[in-house]
């Protein structure tokens, strides 16, 4: 903490994909909603992902107080690619229709 503002943070990762499974479903998702939205994760985890925790310092964070901006978001570099896409995830993604109508979104072109 800094004035106020938090610097960091840590936790212990899901590491175990039945657990992550487990949060899917909390979630109200299917499975198959889940492979189809998070499948490269549910893969990654069925790997053998070794436990991940610990404490990691906001350097943007502290960068935003430095700057004196009001936004985290005016400090940190985006997008990910000049496409705005995230190579990893694949986002962004197609979007469920129910989720567009619980938010009272649509998509126009």
């Amino acid at each position: 903490m800094l004035n106020g503002t938090e610097l960091g943070g840590g936790s212990i990762r899901i590491h175990q994909p039945e657990v992550q499974q487990r949060v899917f479903t909390l979630l109200g998702m299917s499975e198959t909603d889940a492979h189809a939205q998070f499948g490269f994760l549910l893969e990654a985890l069925s790997f053998g992902a070794p436990p991940h925790g610990g404490i990691a310092l906001g350097f943007d964070r502290l960068v935003m107080l430095l700057a004196g901006a009001e936004s985290i978001r005016d400090v940190i570099a985006f997008p990910k690619t000049q496409r705005a896409a995230c190579l990893m995830t694949e986002a962004p993604s197609p979007v469920d229709p129910a989720q567009l109508r619980e938010l009272g979104l649509r998509v126009v072109s």
